[in-house]
């Protein structure tokens, strides 16, 4: 499974690991530093996508969408 997300300063999509999740990520593009939510705060989310079969989206305020 895949996170979708934007950096919170330049706005570029970035496709990122389930394993990403909780972590901090560094943009490749403007180099800010971003935190991820932690799968806890993806479980509802996450369920609702493993029946669907479909991708997780995580917007730059950290709200979960899908």
């Amino acid at each position: 499974m895949r996170l979708l997300t934007k950096c919170p300063d330049c706005s570029i999509a970035l496709e990122l690991s389930i394993a990403d999740a909780d972590r901090r990520k560094r943009c490749p593009r403007c180099g800010k530093l971003f935190r991820l939510p932690d799968t806890d705060a993806l479980h509802k989310a996450l369920t609702l996508l493993q029946s669907a079969q479909c991708d997780v989206y995580v917007d730059e305020k950290g709200n979960v969408f899908g």
